[in-house]
């Protein structure tokens, strides 16, 4: 009756192992690092920068604990945080000598102290919210005004176009304020380029203004347009900073909008305040720019004495190219970006894809130019350099274009993923900025670590009183529910934050109501005259369906504050849901199989360690005994002895 099969044991055992082997992490904490990283594009952290930042910590005398190269950089495990700000320093020194032209990120950092054989079973500590671990908060505007100027300047672009292609002259184009002014000299044309321009753009609104010679078209962006364009430069900037942040090696990092025009970004674990923002304010495009061969051009410009309208630029390989500062095409004009193989070197590649108004002005630069040589350049920081210079051979349309030459299968991805990024879609200016530090954050955990065990003890004082065996049983369910809440957030690598600790607190109240349920249930039945056998099966079956509805609306609570709710708010639910999850498991089937342990294999059980059962209708008002026999009811009276009513 009470008792599991075999593979039951085996499941639980096998939970209560995997259970252990994932929190075991969370105890190590972790240690303080350094990691460098690579600051532009066209640089890479390969063994070499490695071998750069063991030499650099060697020569300054500082000993590390452990130096690895990943996908983010190099990184070196240190001792403490002071020897940590001393490494920081002599690697920044080693790898950047220039300040103003930074060529790698060097940053703080923190890295899981667990052992060699947890991490090689990926049993990873969770990760920290800014609470908890300390960083820094900082509060974005972004510039819509600077977001509908860029657009005004491309849509300036895209008339002279619209206009050349339709032949229509013009007397000039340029932006005045939120608008752009188009002159011309002639009615019918300027009635013609009206035309033109609302069939081709549909999110401008145009105007006529002006008489005789001064006759002009005044475009403004429609109302829908200016909002259209201040969403996306918001959605836009959050990708980019997304993959900008990156480099910094954050766990969990925070970018959410905040409002119609601001962004809160939080970086778990980094202090310095100045890297952080460094890295935020970093922006990257393309540019398509044609190369001058003119005869003695270049050596002259070395000279110091450049052709007008060009300047210098230096090749992946280092050698000089001049380029004409005139640009034909920016990153604007992207749609994607992948990386890839050349078709016929196989070498890797970068493929581009524009949109139709990009492909139409390639199209038109690779027809007028054939033979000529072309420069891509990116330009990061206000300073570019040329990825690659192809001869034009032949017309190319489509909107298909390929970057490549010099460059590995690496580069070629991390040229793609900065491309699809882009540059910011408008400027932001940091309007708050906040810096918790890693003691306050030891401080919120040690709290909460100390209200939870706290409450865990007061609750396994009252079940273990009260209930006796049945409550012992009931406190090593609910630490088991812990264990395997803290295994599957560790797992999940979710982020824990003040309010999740919270969430723990609470789950355990909640989780022990289920023991109670069943432990009353077993009273009841008990009382009833139920041999003990029975009454532990009947317990843990009737007290399952009410176990289980009380649980699901507590979850549908849950789930809609993770799905409605954010911050804060969604770091509290998660736990709540995950937390009634194991609980519903350890409080029915880890309790069940303890249970079956300690009774299920007596056949003649005549009693069970339970608590005072009360028995209504005793005169004496007095409790029967904890004892619950199997065998006939017997009654002790005034008159004599009676045995299943007779005497």
């Amino acid at each position: 009756m009470n008792r599991y099969p075999l593979w039951k044991y085996i499941t639980v055992a096998i939970a209560l192992v995997l259970g252990f082997v994932y929190t075991l992490p969370n105890f190590f904490g972790e240690s303080p690092a350094v990691q460098v990283s690579s600051a532009k594009a066209t640089i890479k952290v390969d063994d070499k920068a490695r071998a750069r930042v063991e030499e650099a910590l060697k020569t300054a005398g500082i000993t590390n604990n452990g130096i690895q190269l990943d996908f983010n950089g190099v990184k070196t495990r240190l001792a403490d945080t002071d020897t940590q700000l001393q490494a920081k320093d002599v690697l920044e020194k080693t790898f950047n000598p220039d300040p103003a032209d930074p060529q790698y990120v060097v940053a703080l950092n923190l890295l899981s102290a667990s052992p060699q054989w947890l991490t090689a079973l990926r049993a990873l500590p969770m990760y920290l919210g800014l609470d908890l671990r300390g960083g820094v908060h900082f509060l974005l505007q972004v510039d819509m005004k600077g977001a509908l100027t860029k657009r005004l300047d491309s849509l300036s672009a895209d008339l002279r176009t619209v206009l050349r292609d339709k032949n229509l002259r013009h007397a000039g184009i340029g932006r005045e304020g939120d608008r752009l002014v188009i002159k011309f000299r002639e009615v019918d044309v300027r009635d013609k380029a009206r035309n033109a321009i609302a069939d081709s753009q549909p999110d401008l609104l145009v105007t006529e203004q002006g008489e005789g010679s001064d006759l002009r078209l005044v475009a403004t962006l429609k109302p829908e347009a200016q909002k259209k364009i201040g969403e996306f430069a918001l959605k836009q900037n959050i990708t980019t900073l997304h993959n900008r942040i990156n480099e910094l090696g954050v766990a969990e990092p925070v970018i959410q909008q905040q409002g119609s025009d601001r962004i809160v970004v939080q970086l778990p674990g980094v202090q310095d305040t100045a890297k952080a923002k460094d890295i935020l304010g970093r922006t990257a495009t393309l540019e398509i720019r044609m190369v001058d061969d003119s005869p003695g051009a270049l050596e002259a410009a070395l000279a110091g004495n450049p052709p007008f309208g060009t300047e210098v630029y230096n090749e992946r390989g280092g050698q000089p190219l001049l380029v004409k500062k005139q640009v034909v095409l920016t990153g604007d004009r992207l749609t994607d970006a992948q990386p890839g193989f050349d078709n016929q070197t196989q070498e890797p590649a970068v493929h581009l894809t524009l949109d139709s108004a990009g492909a139409r002005i390639f199209k038109d630069i690779t027809r007028d130019n054939v033979g000529k040589r072309m420069a891509i350049l990116l330009i990061e920081k206000g300073k570019g350099e040329v990825v690659t210079a192809p001869v034009i051979r032949t017309e190319i349309g489509g909107g298909r274009v390929q970057i490549s030459g010099r460059m590995s299968s690496m580069e070629a991805n991390d040229t793609a993923l900065l491309l699809r990024a882009g540059s910011l879609a408008a400027p932001m200016d940091i309007i708050e900025e906040r810096t918790i530090g890693p003691s306050l954050g030891a401080d919120n955990i040690r709290k909460g670590f100390h209200s939870t065990m706290w409450g865990f003890a007061a609750i396994a004082v009252f079940m273990i009183l009260y209930y006796q065996m049945f409550g012992v049983v009931s406190v090593l369910a609910l630490a088991s529910n812990l264990l395997f809440l803290i295994a599957i957030l560790s797992m999940l690598q979710a982020t824990l934050t003040l309010p999740g600790i919270a969430a723990i607190a609470l789950t355990l109240g909640m989780a022990i109501d289920s023991n109670v349920l069943i432990n009353e249930r077993i009273r009841e039945e008990l009382r009833a005259g139920m041999p003990p056998q029975a009454a532990i099966s009947e317990g843990y079956e009737r007290a399952f369906g009410t176990i289980l509805d009380s649980n699901i609306t507590t979850l549908i609570a849950g789930l809609a504050l993770l799905i409605f709710g954010s911050g804060p708010i969604r770091g509290f639910a998660v736990v709540h849901c995950l937390g009634i999850l194991t609980s519903i498991f350890s409080s029915v089937v880890v309790s069940r199989s303890l249970v079956n342990l300690i009774y299920g294999r007596q056949r003649k059980l005549t009693k069970v360690a339970i608590g005072q059962i009360w028995k209504p209708g005793n005169s004496a008002g007095t409790a029967a005994t904890t004892a619950a026999t199997s065998g006939p009811r017997t009654t002790e009276t005034a008159a004599g002895r009676t045995v299943n009513g007779q005497k």
